[in-house]
């Protein structure tokens, strides 16, 4: 008879190559592992197929999904400048949301009656993989072996898996989880857990230490068309090039590091490092673009909207049905962010110093001081006058100088 089939959202690291060989031998399941190319840096992807392979599963896929993440998902992202807690632009909880879609097509093609992950008890990452599955095929059951099995530290997990022969990057002397894309790069675990610590270089790969950065800023404009970019320094490029180019200049430059003590949706304050030059940059220029060419009262309440989008991504509900109608009203919001931005890199610091649109709604002769001003001064006052009136009347009947004295 046949082994039941689980599928392995798979990457190489320590624990996912222990569930490979804790699905074989503690469940008895036939593993198919699933790598998903998302624009990571760390490893080669044939290498990691050939150690799945090596490690028991009986197939291990490689996908592509690049174009399909940046399309997809990295637009969507771009359109909510999403910054969860105003700092981290969501780099492991936008990957999520396509290797599921991946996963639950694997199993259906491969007939496989689990989805298997490995993520801890204590992340969020559990909650995206499993909620994200169950919104796609409800019929498909998921498996979590680190929340299972009895090796409850990455020190007896590194020792199980070397009894073993299983070849992991991580060991003792250098414990660090890490997990990257194209938007940036997430590190966490050892000496980066006590928050009074500072990171130690090492962790850092795709930027430079700001300190050892050019002494001289570099300049560079991003075309936009619709809220997405298409060009760097006037040569045209899709969204995918200008990010992988962004984060070459801007870590080049020491920008984009983030270190920050953020909520996890389990209730966990936990201590985060990030390296995500292109993400920032992208989204500064972003900003900086919509500042110039959406109306008040739409950038006002974008900018509330963006929060809310930020925090449900973050919070496993890509696939909720409110989130899906954030995406179509910020969508709707694009329409004319189209233009250039200019940003300066100097030194780990970005800067926004110029910007630029066919459908600017600046007035320079509305907005100067100079002699071309057509701005009605007269009309001021009596506007004044007015969006102050009820305040004035709070203050003659209910005012301090009504009140008696406390």
């Amino acid at each position: 008879m046949s082994k039941e089939k689980a599928v392995l959202a798979y990457s190489g690291g320590l624990d996912t190559s222990v569930c490979i060989k804790w699905l074989i031998e503690e469940k008895g399941l036939e593993v198919i592992a699933v790598i998903g190319d998302v624009g990571q840096k760390r490893q080669d992807l044939d290498f990691i197929q050939k150690k799945a392979l090596a490690t028991g599963a009986s197939e291990a896929l490689v996908i592509d999904m690049r174009e399909e993440f940046v399309q997809e998902y990295l637009s969507k992202a771009l359109f909510a400048n999403a910054l969860y807690e105003d700092k981290y632009p969501l780099v492991s909880a936008l990957s999520r949301p396509v290797l599921v879609k991946h996963l639950v097509e694997v199993a259906e093609q491969y007939g496989a009656s689990w989805i298997a992950h490995g993520c801890t008890g204590k992340g969020n990452d559990q909650a995206r993989f499993e909620i994200g599955v169950r919104a796609l095929n409800p019929n498909i059951q998921i498996i979590a072996p680190v929340r299972e099995w009895d090796l409850l530290t990455r020190d007896a997990e590194i020792e199980w898996a070397q009894a073993r022969g299983i070849p992991v990057p991580v060991t003792l002397a250098s414990p660090y989880s890490i997990d990257d894309n194209l938007w940036g790069r997430t590190m966490e675990c050892g000496i980066l857990e006590d928050p009074w610590a500072e990171p130690p270089s090492e962790v850092f790969e795709l930027t430079v230490d700001p300190e050892q950065a050019p002494d001289e800023p570099e300049y560079v404009t991003i075309g936009f068309a619709s809220g997405l970019p298409v060009a760097l320094n006037g040569n045209p490029m899709s969204f995918l090039e200008v990010i992988e180019a962004l984060n070459r200049i801007g870590g080049a430059h020491g920008f984009g590091r983030i270190d920050m003590v953020e909520n996890r949706l389990i209730g966990v304050k936990s201590r985060e490092v990030y390296e995500t030059p292109g993400a920032l940059s992208v989204i500064a220029a972003h900003k900086a673009l919509e500042e110039l060419t959406l109306e008040r009262d739409l950038l006002r309440y974008k900018h509330q909207v963006e929060q809310d989008w930020a925090a449900y991504v973050y919070d496993a509900k890509w696939f909720s049905p409110l989130k899906q109608a954030l995406d179509a009203f910020l969508a709707d919001t694009q329409t004319f962010v189209s233009g250039e931005v200019r940003l300066k890199f100097y030194k780990g610091s970005l800067r926004v110093v110029g910007r630029k649109s066919e459908y600017s709604l600046y007035d320079f002769d509305l907005a100067t001081y100079g002699e071309e001003d057509s701005f009605d001064r007269d009309a001021a006052a009596h506007f004044v006058e007015l969006y102050g009136l009820t305040t004035e009347v709070w203050a003659r009947r209910q005012g301090r100088a009504q009140r008696p004295e406390q």
